[in-house]
């Protein structure tokens, strides 16, 4: 029963995290220091990933399916490149990165940079202009820096977008259609870690009953926290998780 408790608030905290702007490694961390929330196993944190990656192909079937049967090739080289920035730090500075994981201080800071960058957006002009080359590079340098744990990714590549008054419909699809690589690419690095590491059948890993609930709740959970992102896009309430990331933080300096 407490791994099944345990599998059901990481997949929804997965969902929810991963494209709401409030950062789901920084919840992650703050859930483990504050909560005890344990991670059972290598397998399910892969899973929960697959399962947002689900989500996010599901909302964007048919643009996913234009950009294929039309070879929009130029579309599929902007995603490209705003994947770069953020391979080019993690390989730079992994250790540095990995290493703020373990600080839930530091954690907390980032999330109430997050929230004051979110704040900011409720001054920002709107605009209707395309993903442009130069645009989405920002968006991938704004990726990049969301590697920090309480950097949220889609905060800072919709926060920039919103700079560069790129259309808040388009900013969205573009932000999430272009975290698909990573995410991709962080799962496959998972497994090969994985096949490195162990040598013998993991131990401490659920069953994959589990495992696979897990993947479907947080596939689930995600799919609707897009519908709710992309409302709060097109209204003017978007500012509004700021706020909640600013007092989370707080909160996490106050209490860790």
């Amino acid at each position: 029963m407490t791994e099944f408790l345990d599998v059901t608030i990481l997949a929804a905290l997965q969902g929810v995290a991963e494209f709401l702007p409030i950062s789901s490694s920084g919840h992650l961390v703050i859930g483990q220091h504050l909560l005890g929330l344990d991670v059972p196993g290598m397998r399910l944190d892969l899973m929960l990933h697959f399962g947002t990656l689900v989500s996010i192909c599901v909302f964007y079937r048919r643009t996913i399916w234009r950009i294929l049967s039309k070879f929009e090739w130029q579309y599929v080289l902007k995603i490209v490149l705003s994947a770069l920035p953020a391979v080019v730090v993690y390989f730079f500075f992994k250790d540095f990165i990995e290493g703020l994981f373990e600080n839930a201080k530091m954690v907390g800071a980032l999330l109430m940079f997050t929230g004051a960058v979110l704040i900011g957006t409720r001054y920002l002009p709107r605009g209707n202009r395309d993903i442009c080359w130069k645009r989405a590079l920002l968006m991938g340098c704004a990726q990049a820096l969301a590697l920090l744990p309480g950097v949220s990714r889609s905060g800072m590549t919709l926060a920039s977008a919103r700079g560069g008054r790129v259309d808040a419909e388009k900013s969205a699809e573009f932000s999430f259609l272009m975290s698909a690589p990573l995410i991709l690419g962080g799962v496959l690095l998972e497994v090969l870690k994985s096949f490195r590491t162990e040598t013998a059948a993991p131990t401490g890993e659920i069953s994959w009953g589990l495992t696979i609930y897990g993947a479907v709740l947080a596939a689930v959970v995600g799919y609707f926290s897009l519908v709710v992102l992309l409302k709060a896009l097109k209204g003017r309430w978007f500012w509004l998780f700021g706020p909640y990331c600013l007092a989370a933080g707080l909160l996490t300096l106050i209490l860790v």
